[in-house]
This record gives structure tokens, sequence and C-alpha cells, in this order.
């Protein structure tokens, strides 16, 4: 996943309403947002290859996200998964806080990740590239492949968005929220990072939607968490850039410890 914009108890209603961008190659093999056959606990979209997700949450109302940090094209040798700290967490019982502060220990095992995990109302930052651990504060969150709040144009741009549709403090329509992740604006060259992979790959990767010719954004995702104990996850998948369908689940949170 690639961008993710939030809002964290900023109107009653919905606690907790999350928006995401996976970028990903289109060769890499991916199972669509579903509940997990061997975990049915779990809700969220897998990669086939090596088993972990972007984006979950699980019925009892914990969930992950996880975000490459782009430091160039290199990357190490033999790393363990980065999707596999988002879905260990879901398929776990442990604490947030205690789960990051033992992942700070093996941090350095991992290729740069920026890691967001949500349990009982409350949601948790860490990044093994700088990024202290912290509990977030209500409010108005983007994050991208860097660190959290990092203003990149797409960051910056996103989290205006989203913050504009809630300015008459009610939850936006899902196609409003969708529109957000959909913009294809491209930044001027003096807006963009330099993360060490040349400056025509920076306008490539500068939109929010992302199309080039091997990898671009290959779905689109909003999590709703609300006050009423629901949970709604909408997922829109995309091949090459054009909509190729989208799926859609809602439940009621189950207490911590009951059964799926």
């Amino acid at each position: 996943m690639c961008l993710a914009l939030f809002a964290h108890k900023v109107i009653s209603r919905y606690p907790l309403l999350f928006l995401a961008n996976r970028d990903e190659f289109y060769d890499r093999p991916t199972a669509a947002a579903d509940f997990w056959k061997d975990t049915p606990s779990v809700l969220g979209g897998r990669d086939l290859r090596m088993g972990g997700t972007w984006l979950g949450v699980t019925r009892n109302a914990r969930f992950a996200a996880v975000t490459n940090f782009r430091k160039g094209f290199t990357q190490k040798k033999n790393t363990p998964s980065r999707g596999k700290l988002a879905s260990d967490f879901l398929l776990g019982n442990e604490k947030a806080e205690d789960y990051l502060r033992r992942l700070e220990q093996r941090a350095d095992d991992y290729d740069g990740f920026n890691l967001l995990l949500g349990e009982a109302g409350e949601i948790y930052y860490y990044a093994n590239h700088g990024g202290e651990l912290k509990q977030l504060a209500p409010g108005f969150y983007g994050l991208s492949n860097h660190l959290l709040d990092t203003p990149w144009p797409k960051v910056e741009r996103g989290k205006s968005r989203l913050a504009a549709l809630f300015a008459n403090a009610q939850p936006p329509d899902s196609e409003a929220l969708f529109a957000v992740l959909a913009e294809r604006h491209i930044a001027a060259d003096v807006e963009l990072p330099d993360t060490g992979v040349g400056l025509e790959w920076e306008r490539m990767l500068s939109p929010a939607f992302i199309i080039t010719p091997d990898y671009g954004t290959r779905s689109s995702t909003l999590l709703f968490i609300g006050s009423d104990r629901r949970i709604k996850f909408i997922e829109r998948s995309f091949e090459r850039g054009v909509e190729a369908g989208t799926v859609s689940h809602e439940f009621v949170i189950q207490p911590i410890g009951s059964q799926a």
C-alpha cells in the first residue's frame, strides 16, 4: 500500500475512516479483499506470493496497514515480508503497543516500512527508518512511502481534500472518498521529493492514483469503523488503471475472544 489517508476520531459517527491505495507491480499475484478461508476472522486483500496483507481488519476491529519506505530501488536480500507485519498482528491477540515494542528489537531485519496498527479505538504508528513509536491523537493523517505526514504533494493534497469533505461535520459518501484516491494530478518538479529513483519515476509516482507500463494502483479501499459497532469495508480493484470490480463487506464488531 502506498497511500493512506485517514480521519481518526474526527466525527463521532465514524471514529475511524481510512482510505488507501495499494500500488504494486501488475504481475504480482493478489487475492481481492475477502474473509480469509484459513482465518475467517480476518478481512483484507492478500499477497499471494508471500501471504501477507497491506490492509486488513478483524471481526473484533483490530486493523493493520503497511507501506514501504522508498529509498532508491535497492532492497536487502532475503528479508522477511513486510506484509507479514500486518497479517501477523491481525492473526494474533497481542496489544498493538506491545507488538510494536517487540518489533523494534528486530526492525533492522526488514526493508524500510511504515506500520499502522489499531485496536480499541486507538491507533499506533511505527517506522523502521527514523519514525518513533507513537499513539496518534485525533486528527487527519496521511502516509505514503516516507514517514507519517511527510508533506509530499499527494499526501498534502489528499489530506486537504479529505478534510474539506468533513467540513460540514458529516461523513462523506463513498464515491466522494474514492474520488480522493482516484486523483491523477502529477506534481510540479519543484514539489517532488528525492527518494533516489530519479526524476522520471518521481513524476510518475507523484499522483494519488498511479499508472505506469508495469506498476501502478491495483486497488483503492475504504474502511469505516463506526460508533454503532459496525464495520464497512469497500475495495475497488483496477487492471492497468481500468476499474475491474468492487467488493463490499459490512458486519457487526464482535467482542474480544468471540469466535467468527
